[in-house]
């Protein structure tokens, strides 16, 4: 049941054309799943890593974040139409690749702060935008666009499962759905399993799995067994993808303030963080 896979930030901080040699590496190392992160879809090499998918058979998700450019709850309106043309190129993306998620911090600006609560303005101008793109997916494919809750410190927009759904059936088209994150969860939530039964198996669209200092995962303070033991309740059957950075990036790590090595190399994160995770996951799956 479970699926384990691995983001391309483990290596690369932007994914372009020089970073092609991660997608045998991911599965080389043993994951099902690669969450290629696209943050600049107007440069990304989409047919090389189309053939590059193919050639190594390894299933691909996408992630993205909107930024200060293409932001869709700005006041400023060409803003949000630039916001989205950048998610309309990102779907395009994702049906050429084949892909059947794309998640990420697309409801808004990753990082934008006003420095008060959301306002109804800005739910109205997300939903409308959101509405606009998730139509123009579901005219070419069946892809998910899983909406992130993230913590306080990087969106004052999304932080919660229960504000996720609700952004869900008020876009209001079927193929939006939630994208947990261990990392924010266990900032924001009060309970992994009450997170997980609030989306249900109708609403949880994608899943992160991320220790919460974004150290090798199992080896903190997230609940593991009771996070599993909620997804497959719930009859979850996508990806768990692992997703930190390495100690050498700089805008990512700045961004999420990550400031110590958690471990030498995002790589051995990853592979620790994998087997860590398997024996969990074969535990649950046998009870």
């Amino acid at each position: 049941m479970f699926k384990f896979g691995v983001d391309t930030f483990i290596w690369s901080e932007a994914f372009s054309e020089k970073d092609l040699w991660i997608i045998p590496k991911a599965k080389e190392l043993g994951f099902e799943v690669l969450d290629i992160s696209i943050s600049h879809p107007e440069s990304f090499p989409t047919s090389l890593v189309k053939k590059k998918v193919e050639e190594v058979g390894i299933e691909v998700v996408t992630t993205t974040t909107l930024g200060e450019e293409t932001n869709l709850i700005s006041p400023d309106s060409d803003i949000r139409a630039q916001g989205i043309k950048h998610m309309k190129l990102l779907i395009d993306i994702n049906v050429e690749l084949g892909s059947k998620i794309t998640g990420g911090v697309n409801y808004a600006a990753w990082g934008y702060l006003p420095g008060r609560p959301r306002t109804e303005e800005e739910w109205d101008w997300s939903i409308d935008a959101m509405r606009e793109i998730a139509e123009y997916a579901r005219e070419r494919s069946d892809l998910i666009i899983a909406v992130e809750p993230v913590n306080r410190f990087e969106t004052h927009f999304l932080n919660v499962a229960e504000d996720a759904v609700r952004y869900c059936n008020d876009v209001g088209t079927g193929n939006v759905k939630v994208h947990l994150d261990s990392f924010h969860m266990i900032r924001e939530e009060t309970s992994f399993r009450g997170a997980v039964e609030t989306c249900g198996k109708e609403y949880l669209g994608y899943v992160h799995v991320c220790e919460n200092n974004r150290g090798i995962p199992g080896t903190g303070l997230v609940p593991w067994r009771e996070f599993f033991q909620a997804l497959k309740d719930i009859g979850y059957n996508g990806p768990l993808v692992i997703e930190s950075f390495d100690p050498s990036f700089e805008e990512l790590n700045r961004q999420c303030a990550i400031w110590r090595k958690l471990a030498e190399t995002g790589e051995e994160l990853a592979i620790k963080g994998l087997q860590n995770l398997k024996t969990i996951a074969q535990e649950i799956e046998k009870e």
